[in-house]
């Protein structure tokens, strides 16, 4: 928790306090980390509002379950994970959101780890005792080691023009050192994956998977937009599913000034690949990322009937743990889904590759959501560092599919080289 932020402990809330509550909420789900999902405010808003109103006893996994996702009230907690997911993802969102210096000093929801019940932190006040003490211990070490005061900011006069110049110059150089130093020390966990991408000269290309699926089109009639006339076409068509870690990621791009194209995997060409940086999305239905982690550590793998995708580790081909039945994918649409992400340079073409692709559709987004958060790839940052900080790498993660939709990714194994 923050020096600056106290919790509140009281059992009650006064009115005003929780109308600061429910207008803190309001700013947080306006954020586009909460903004653009349903589940995570119907969720946040269930537990605050039980809260504020004294019922915190309703606040249980069993209970959400019903009252947010519609469970049958003797479903299976055990089997059915939507609520723990669901808080874990709302924990690490509100983190995002509370790290933008603009949301620092405001008041903060917090959903401690292992609980449902949210606690609420208020910024302490300009008159706290604390704040006063820390102010005069500052002050203290600003007066002269001999406790008289500190001499007349005119005093300074008395020093030649000279030395006064060569004190700020000197001074500028340590500056501008300390802050390179720092920064490189500091450098943030999308700066390690991303900036060798953002740094090289060419434009990036995106590489996403395309397939063949209409031989019509329904177009609207603009006098009349709820009559469609169907057309014959051939069209190509991007996965909507795949649209999310494409969005991100050219965000990532647009972000910094990196100029980008987009081409679908069948457009694509190895001369294309040969021009600079290339991020591959898909997996299944991008033959180029199959060709290119066919030669990594971890790669993807098929039975013949291709009722079975999995993940293998070609350290340990026995291991059977990162597969997707396509039946049960299909039947319930709850699965546990698998991805990898990799940044290497590829010896066929000389070039930073980067991979972004799950088995099915869920895997791909929760690989893309990774790869552009801050957070999770803060994971990297640190596996990096442990291993050597070696230019290139490969993860694969993990993502509960629950109704369609995934949760967080997690890390399942990293490797370095």
């Amino acid at each position: 928790m923050p020096d600056d932020l106290q919790i509140h402990e009281r059992a009650a809330l006064s009115d005003s306090e929780k109308s600061a509550v429910r207008e803190q909420l309001n700013r947080l789900l306006a954020n586009p980390f909460f903004s653009h999902s349903k589940r995570f405010p119907t969720f946040l808003r269930f537990v605050i509002e039980q809260t504020l109103a004294g019922d915190e006893d309703n606040i249980k996994e069993r209970t959400l379950g019903i009252e947010i996702f519609g469970r049958d009230a003797d479903y299976d907690t055990a089997s059915d994970p939507i609520v723990r997911v669901t808080a874990a993802e709302i924990r690490k969102r509100v983190a995002q959101y509370y790290q933008d210096p603009e949301h620092v000093n405001e008041l903060r929801i917090a959903l401690p780890s292992g609980s449902y019940i949210p606690k609420f932190h208020w910024p302490k006040g300009a008159n706290d005792p604390v704040l006063k003490e820390l102010d005069m211990a500052a002050a203290a070490t600003l007066a002269p080691a001999d406790g008289h005061p500190a001499a007349h900011p005119t005093a300074v006069h008395r020093h030649s023009p000279v030395v006064l110049i060569l004190t700020f110059v000197i001074a500028g150089v340590l500056s501008v050192g300390g802050l390179f130093l720092w920064q490189s020390m500091h450098r943030s966990a999308l700066d390690l994956f991303w900036g060798p991408v953002l740094s090289a000269k060419e434009p990036t290309l995106l590489c996403v998977a395309d397939q063949l699926q209409y031989s019509s089109i329904a177009l609207r009639d603009a006098a009349e937009p709820t009559h469609q006339v169907v057309l014959s076409d051939n069209l190509t068509a991007i996965v909507i599913d795949d649209l999310s870690a494409i969005v991100k990621i050219a965000g990532i791009l647009q972000s910094r000034g990196k100029t980008y194209t987009l081409k679908g995997e069948g457009a694509t060409s190895l001369a294309d690949l040969r021009n600079g940086p290339t991020v591959f999305i898909g997996a299944f239905d991008n033959a180029w990322t199959l060709r290119l982690t066919n030669s990594l550590r971890f790669h993807f793998a098929n039975n013949a009937d291709m009722s079975q995708h999995s993940i293998v580790d070609s350290m340990v081909p026995a291991q059977t743990h990162w597969v997707v039945d396509r039946s049960v994918q299909i039947a319930t649409n709850n699965y546990r889904d698998y991805a990898i992400v990799a940044r290497f340079t590829d010896i066929n073409t000389g070039n930073l590759s980067v991979i972004v692709a799950g088995i099915g559709r869920g895997g791909t987004i929760a690989a893309g959501e990774f790869l552009t958060d801050p957070v999770d790839l803060a994971q990297i940052k640190r596996e990096a560092q442990g291993a050597g900080d070696k230019k290139n790498m490969e993860i694969v993660l993990s993502t509960q599919i629950i109704d369609g939709q995934p949760g967080s990714p997690k890390i399942e194994a990293a490797y370095f080289w």
